[in-house]
This record gives structure tokens, C-alpha cells and sequence, in this order.
């Protein structure tokens, strides 16, 4: 596949969740802590409550002033005023931080909820979808996600407490005042919905380009070497611009539609205002209530502007963080069959029996075509090949990290271990200590355990000689393991796993020459007593093997032991003579280790 396949714009994404299976999911991640919320909400309604104290003190002491009462009246609603921003100062800190306490909360669990799903995926959908979706995915939305949670969710919550409780006191004073104040409410409810009518498209829409447009730098950074190798600088330079503009397009009318809500928030204001003042002046002229009340009424409606626009600016925020969660939702909620399924567990005597399996990427690219194969308990058999003939993803099926589009996989259960292991050539070594790496395979493993370990694939010598040993950091950072130290180390994990059933997909091929026997050797220990499919990148590995199966285009052409299949002059008997250089080997020759020899592909 060429640089520009990869880039092509039909990637299939991962799944966005609907609004009401979002809305769904967030309950249940609420609901264990459905007390926290129940006290958080409780303590913002007495704060708010408690402050809206303010606007009645305030117009009793203009009240006062106005009967021209002795200045030692206002001692009383002066002290109150300062108990009561007292009281609502404290109250409204620990409401606000049960809230924000369940918001981190509900985003810890959502994140771990969508880590998991997402190391569930098999990973031709994960290929499908590309690596910048599930990038935007797990960086840019959970960011947004989390300010939302941090910020937003917070101050909604008191914003909308204190516009329904400011409401209900405007009533108590006269309910002129409050029809007066909800002259406002229709030109907001229109700005509110003209909003959010356009702000979800256009926010999902720019979580999407973003996505692409990560997707789009990914592919030709990743492809660096092969892109300049087909010259092919200035395709790839335009694909990341269009997909950059596509981004920056969608942020501009986001911006102009941000500018058109705050202009409609302005208009709501005025008339409100407006309205409210008016009333106010008709009603201490006809004496139904006093200039104190008129006042109170008037400030109740100008502190409206704090919490209207909050709560209105915040369908900004809430509506970038709900299709954030939406995107973060739709992974989570990726149903059971598309996620990596446990193999089907045999009841015959066979470890793992594959039945008419077959494989397709795509459309038009079946790699596998009906391969049947059974592996007895403790055999150990060879898949070799040409390139793309369909070992690796035949593998990477009985491993049970990709599902087949056709058939079935069976592996004998096992209650103690992980049924398979997987171990490639690309193997990761994580940031933190050696033991810290190796008991990512089982992590109640002693120290005992892991020497057991590294010894019996040849590697404790090295991880002793390193600088603190076994608590010597290693990866990204820290001490750095050449190829085959990092493969052994995989090994190890393996045998610290301690599967009945280990695939090695090519584990040996970034030894080289010179550490290729010593890492071979690593690997027939760590595979001693299990039953073991090797995808064989040099065949002395098949020569080691119990049997040897041939693919050929995806299907199985041939299968035996090494002379079986040598003296039969098939496929195989073609790749061991052009591997070995010699037509003329002996019938049981076994290659020396020096012996000039061709790799597969």
C-alpha cells in the first residue's frame, strides 16, 4: 500500500454516540455516586439561597435612607449582609467541590471505561479507523471533556440554581416584577436554540477535521522515508493542507457563531432591564411597593446577568464536551461483537483447531481463504511463506488480537494463565523498571520469578550487569535495549505469562545475523512444554519444528515435517533450497548457524 492509499479520506472512524445513548451512559456513570451529587446539589441550593438574602438587605437600607431614619438603623442589615456573604462564601466552596469531586470522578471512570474498550478493539478496525482518530479521541476529547467537568459543570450547576431562585424572589416581591423579567426570556430561549441548532453540527463536524487532520500529519511523518522516497512531498503537503483548512474553516464559524450569541444575549438584557425598572416606576408611583423593593427587584434582575449568560455562554463549552463525550461514549459503547471476542474454547484434544477461517481487510483484499489447521497439545509447527501470503494475520487470528471475517478459532481454556500469548518482531519496551516491565505479564511475580524468568531465555547475565539491575529504568528516557535484548525481555514476559498456548509472529527478525541463534535459542526455552505457532522468519526455525505448514496466497498448500516436505519438491522444498543457496543439501542436513542464507520476506 502506498503512502497515498494510507492517506486516502475513506478511513471508516469509530462509532459517535447519539445524544440519548450519551445521555444514557452518563447516568450510569453517575450513579454510584448519586450521594455525592445529592449533597453537592443540596449545599448549592442553600448558598444560592443564602446570597439572594443580599438584594432584600440592600433595598431595606435604601429604605432607610429614603425615611430619613438615624444612621444606627443600618447596623442591622449592614451585619447581615456581611454574615450572609460569610455564609454563602463557605457554603458555596463545598457544594462546588462535591460537584467537582464527581466530576473527576465520572471522568476517571469514563476514561478507564474507554482505555479498556480501546485495547479491546481488534486492531484491523483500529487500522480501518486509523491511528488519528482514536488520537483526537483520547487526547483532544477527553481534554475538552475534562474542562468541561473542571469549569463548566460547576458553574452550570449554580448558574441554574441561581436563575430558578432568583425567579422565585422576584415573585415573593411581586409577581409584576417577575412577568416584567420574563419579557426576556423568549429572545433568549430563540438565541439559545438559533445556538445550539447550529453548534452541535459545527463542533462535531471540528472534532471530526481535527481528527483527520491528526490522521492526515500521522500517516506522512510516520511515512517520511517513503514519501520522499516516491517523491510524492508535494501530494502529501496538499492533503495536510486541505484537511488544515477544512480544520480552520469549521474553528471560524464556530467563532462567528459565538459573536451572533453573545450579540442576541445583549438585546435579552436590555429589554429585560427595561421592563423590570419601568414596572418598578409605575408601581412605588402608585405606592404598591416601596422604592427599597423597586430597588431589590431591579438588582435581583441585574445579578440575572451573571448566571443567564454563564449558564447560556456555557452551552459553548457543554456543547464542545458533549460531542467530545459522545465520541468517547461511542468507543466505550462499541457493542460486544465488534470488540475482541474470547476464542471459542475447544472440546477436543486439540490445543487450537482453526475451521475454514477466512480473512478479509476490505473489500477485494481477502488474505485468508478458508485455512483449516489443528495444533495437538504440545506441538510446535512452522507457518512459512512468501511475503503476504497471510502468515502473520493467520497468527494474529489464533492469538485472537483480530477477528475472522469467516469461521472459527478454537484454543483449549485455561484457568490459570491467558490462553495465548502473542509475541512479534515489533515488540515495546515500557517506561519504568525492568521488573516493573516484566511483571506487566503477572504482576504478583517475585523477584525469584522474573530472575527464573530472564534465565531461562538467556537474558539474565545482561539485566544483572545493567546499572541497578533489575531496578535499572529502561525504555523511552531511560536505559535504551538494542533489538534483541528488547525481544528476550518480550520472551521472558512469556514465560512469566505462562500461556499453554504462545503465537511468535517473526520474534526473532530484528536480531540480525549476529544474535539471531542466541534470540532462537531464547525462543525454543521460552517455548518449551507449550504448544507454539511460529510465523518462521529464518528456517532453521522450521527445520526445529514438529511440523511445517506452506501458505501460499492464503491458503494452505502444503503441510509436514522439514523432510516430508524437502523430498517432496513442493513450495517448500523451492523456499528451503532458494534459502539455504544450496539444491544439493543433504536429506538431513541441518544448516549451520554461519551458512550464508537468504531471509524471507
Amino acid at each position: 500500500m502506498t503512502p497515498t492509499d494510507m492517506a486516502d479520506d475513506s478511513a471508516e472512524l469509530l462509532p459517535i454516540a447519539t445524544g440519548a445513548r450519551t445521555r444514557a451512559a452518563l447516568r450510569t456513570l453517575i450513579r454510584p455516586d448519586r450521594g455525592r451529587a445529592i449533597l453537592g446539589l443540596g449545599v448549592l441550593v442553600g448558598a444560592t439561597a443564602v446570597g439572594l438574602l443580599v438584594q432584600p438587605l440592600l433595598g431595606r437600607i435604601v429604605d432607610i435612607v429614603a425615611e430619613g431614619r438615624p444612621a444606627d438603623a443600618l447596623t442591622l442589615p449592614v451585619v447581615l449582609l456581611l454574615v450572609v456573604a460569610v455564609v454563602q462564601g463557605v457554603t458555596t466552596t463545598l457544594g462546588l467541590t462535591q460537584v467537582a469531586r464527581l466530576g473527576e470522578t465520572v471522568l476517571a471512570r469514563l476514561r478507564e471505561q474507554f482505555i479498556e474498550r480501546a485495547l479491546q478493539l481488534p486492531a484491523d478496525r483500529l487500522e480501518r479507523a486509523g491511528a488519528g482518530d482514536l488520537t483526537a479521541r483520547v487526547t483532544g476529547d477527553v481534554a475538552r471533556v475534562a474542562e468541561a467537568v473542571r469549569s463548566a459543570l460547576p458553574e452550570m450547576a449554580r448558574s441554574v440554581l441561581a436563575i430558578v431562585l432568583t425567579l422565585g424572589a422576584m415573585a415573593l416581591l411581586d409577581v409584576r416584577f417577575l412577568l416584567a423579567a420574563l419579557l426576556a426570556v423568549p429572545v433568549q430561549a430563540l438565541t439559545a436554540r438559533w445556538y445550539v441548532r447550529r453548534a452541535v453540527t459545527v463542533y462535531a463536524d471540528q472534532r471530526v477535521a481535527n481528527g483527520a487532520q491528526q490522521q492526515q500529519l500521522l500517516e506522512t511523518i510516520g511515512g517520511a522515508v517513503t514519501v520522499r522516497g516516491h517523491r510524492l512531498e508535494e501530494q502529501h503537503t496538499e492533503k495536510s493542507a486541505a484537511r488544515s483548512r477544512r480544520a480552520v474553516e469549521l474553528t471560524m464559524r464556530s467563532v462567528h457563531l459565538v459573536l451572533g450569541f453573545y450579540a442576541r444575549l445583549h438585546i435579552a438584557e436590555y429589554i429585560g432591564l427595561a421592563a423590570v425598572l419601568v414596572t418598578g416606576f409605575f408601581l412605588v408611583r402608585d405606592g404598591s411597593v416601596s422604592i427599597g423593593t423597586a430597588t431589590a427587584a431591579a438588582l435581583y434582575f441585574h445579578s440575572l446577568f451573571g448566571p443567564v449568560n454563564a449558564a447560556l455562554v456555557l452551552l459553548d463549552d457543554a456543547q464542545s464536551a458533549a460531542a467530545g463525550l459522545a465520541r468517547l461514549v461511542g468507543v466505550t459503547d462499541i457493542e460486544e461483537s465488534a470488540v475482541r471476542l474470547p476464542h471459542q474454547r475447544t472440546t477436543s484434544d486439540a490445543a487450537v483447531t482453526v475451521d475454514a477461517v477466512s480473512h478479509a481487510y476490505g473489500p477485494g483484499r481477502t488474505v485468508l481463504h478458508e485455512v483449516s489447521l489443528t495444533l495437538r497439545a504440545g506441538e510446535h509447527v512452522a507457518l512459512v511463506g512468501t511475503s503476504g501470503a497471510g502468515k502473520s494475520t493467520l497468527a494474529r487470528l489464533v492469538a485472537g488480537v483480530q477477528q475472522p471475517t469467516g469461521g472459527t478459532v478454537s484454543v483449549a481454556e485455561s484457568k490459570t494463565a491467558p490462553s495465548v500469548v502473542l509475541v512479534t518482531q515489533e515488540v515495546h519496551v515500557f517506561t519504568g523498571t525492568l521488573a516493573e516491565d516484566l511483571r506487566l505479564a503477572r504482576p504478583d511475580a517475585t523477584d525469584a520469578d522474573l530472575r527464573t524468568a530472564l534465565a531461562t531465555v538467556h537474558a539474565l547475565e545482561w539485566a544483572e550487569a545493567l546499572p541497578e539491575g533489575l531496578a535499572t529504568v529502561v525504555g523511552e528516557g531511560g536505559y535504551r535495549l538494542d533489538p534483541a535484548r528488547a525481544q528476550q525481555l518480550a520472551l521472558a514476559r512469556l514465560v512469566l505469562a505462562d500461556p499453554p498456548v504462545a503465537v511468535l509472529d517473526e520474534a526473532t527478525a530484528e536480531a540480525g545475523s549476529a544474535g539471531a541463534r542466541t534470540l532462537e535459542r531464547s525462543a525454543e526455552a521460552a517455548l518449551a512444554g507449550r504448544t507454539a505457532l511460529v510465523v518462521a522468519h529464518r528456517l532453521t526455525q522450521a527445520v526445529a519444528a514438529d511440523r511445517i505448514v506452506v501458505l501460499e496466497a492464503g491458503r494452505v498448500v502444503e503441510s509436514g515435517t522439514h523432510d516430508e516436505l524437502r523430498t517432496a519438491d513442493g513450495p517448500y522444498a523451492t523456499l528451503w533450497h532458494a534459502w539455504s543457496g544450496s539444491r544439493a543439501a543433504p536429506h538431513h542436513h541441518t544448516p549451520d548457524p554461519e551458512e550464508p542464507r537468504k531471509t524471507l520476506a
